[in-house]
């Protein structure tokens, strides 16, 4: 559940020529990668959702938002071929 209080942290944030993003000290600290660690980035097409903890944590909270069956379900509908590669290779 997102509270008021985390949506108060919501900033811009610049990408770097490189592609590389800075995330605010604030936000390493509570999700506890302050000396570097993985992120789960999910392109959802007009967004991308950074998730704590890789790949894996991302596809387990998402599968966890949708009901049962209905992760399948939703990969099948998605008709853009950027989005339905098996990434990371």
């Amino acid at each position: 559940m997102v509270t008021l209080q985390a949506m108060s942290a919501v900033r811009t944030a610049r990408v770097s020529a490189r592609g590389q993003l800075s995330l605010p000290a604030a936000a390493r600290h509570r999700w506890g990668i302050e000396d570097g660690g993985e992120l789960g980035v999910l392109d959802l097409g007009d967004s991308i959702l950074l998730v704590p903890g890789g790949l894996r944590a991302a596809r387990r909270a998402l599968g966890e938002a949708l009901a049962e069956g209905r992760y399948a379900a939703a990969v099948a509908e998605i008709t853009d071929p950027d989005l339905t590669n098996d990434w990371p290779p």
